[in-house]
């Protein structure tokens, strides 16, 4: 189940790295072919939605785990350019993230029992930031109080960096600067769909504005020269 959702996961994206292409590939044709200027006016939203669109793509996608109802963000899933600009403005990042309180929700359920914690659908800045990574093989206590023991390995850098201090956590972890951007691919894939139906719509209205003008032209040009 967990491979079938990843590899839908995957098709999806390769979808919408493909679509991009064409997106791209039109509006830079259409300022080459263009004759008139409301042709010349649809060229730069086309470019930008197919940029936009390809970014989008080269997001990654989140890691099922086998017997959890969340999934687990890896950062370096993630294009160098997104690494790049949230490294670059982490400090800004954190602290809002930090002030926000998004793990209050899960703060407030102590007496959840493990079974029923691993059944939760977090989502991807709660299981990035809220908890520990499932590689350290912490001991669960509650959802955000989870204890090292002798069994517990630490393969990944995140496991030093928990706390189970309500305002520390693993806002710090690369897993919640993942759990971040998988936040806002989400959000920029609504968005994209908000694009293409506004460019579709832009088109259909540019294309009859410019024939009845090329015809109205004509038309004037009719009744000048009898």
């Amino acid at each position: 189940m967990a491979r079938c959702s990843n590899n839908l996961v995957g098709i999806l994206n390769i979808v919408t790295l493909l679509l991009s292409i064409p997106i791209i590939g039109g509006g830079i044709w259409l300022s080459r072919q263009a004759n008139t200027e409301c042709e010349r006016f649809l060229e730069k939203p086309v470019i930008a939605l197919g940029v936009f669109v390809l970014l989008v793509s080269l997001a990654g996608a989140g890691e099922k785990i086998s017997g959890k109802g969340y999934k687990e963000y890896r950062f370096g899933d993630y294009s160098n350019w997104l690494q790049k600009r949230v490294d670059k403005n982490w400090n800004r990042i954190h602290s809002c993230l930090v002030d926000s309180k998004i793990c209050n929700s899960l703060i407030q359920k102590s007496n959840t029992k493990a079974d029923d914690f691993f059944k939760e659908h977090l989502s991807a800045l709660q299981s990035g930031c809220c908890k520990p990574s499932n590689d350290c093989n912490f001991e669960y206590v509650s959802p955000t109080n989870w204890t090292r023991t002798l069994s517990s390995s630490l393969p990944n850098p995140d496991c030093s960096k928990w706390s189970n201090e309500p305002n520390v956590l693993c806002y710090g972890c690369q897993s919640c600067k993942a759990g971040l951007l998988d936040n806002l691919k989400s959000d920029w894939k609504r968005v994209a769909v908000l694009n293409i139906i506004f460019l579709v719509f832009l088109i259909i209205v540019y294309s009859i504005g410019c024939c009845a003008f090329r015809n109205n032209r004509e038309d004037n040009s009719w009744k000048r020269y009898p």
